[in-house]
């Protein structure tokens, strides 16, 4: 019993110094912390990053304090709260979200494995010499050709997704609020 003991006692020993290891404070900013974790990865992305000095550890470290110093001050004066400041964040947050989700399906579609045929490149070949839109051989245009049928066949499966979308939503439109408004009169 006394084993278990000992045994457990270690193992909290060796679990809580990790964890007070991962929570080391670099920096103290009035009350707000900069843990060695958060230091270490926002460095890494920075370009202070790209030398892993002391030197551009220590600018890139006041570099951060000098944000986070102003960010403090913005929040006290309530800019945080502004409401052209939380459009501008709500619009960053819409057009991040729908590159992500965009960018997730096309590598969907990509993963799919978009079939694309010599027949049809052949085919598209032919189609654009006989348009006069090429002046090149097929050996010269192959790659060319393949990849805008690729990237057709992509487009095409993203415009299918988005009409699916429309399919299986409930969408109400009052065109009437659509009507341009000159002098307050609807025409």
């Amino acid at each position: 019993m006394k084993r278990y003991w000992i045994f457990l006692f270690v193992l909290l020993f060796i679990f809580g110094c990790s964890s007070q290891a991962k929570k080391a404070v670099i920096a103290e900013i009035n009350n707000y912390k900069v843990t060695k974790e958060e230091f270490e990865e926002e460095f890494k992305e920075s370009a202070f990053g790209r030398e892993d000095t002391l030197e551009s550890k220590k600018e890139f470290l006041n570099s951060l304090i000098n944000r986070k110093l102003i960010l403090q001050d913005a929040q006290k004066k309530g800019l945080d709260k502004d409401k052209n400041f939380l459009k501008m964040i709500e619009r960053f947050w819409e057009h991040s979200l729908l590159k992500v989700a965009l960018d997730k399906k096309t590598l969907e579609s990509a993963g799919k494995g978009v079939l694309v045929t010599d027949k049809m490149i052949e085919e598209e070949y032919n189609r654009l010499l006989q348009e006069g839109k090429i002046d090149k051989t097929y050996e010269q245009m192959y790659s060319q050709i393949k990849w805008e049928l690729i990237k057709r066949k992509e487009s095409q499966l993203l415009n299918d997704w988005i009409l699916s979308l429309h399919k299986n939503a409930k969408i109400k439109i009052n065109y009437d609020l659509l009507k341009s408004n000159k002098g307050g009169k609807h025409e």
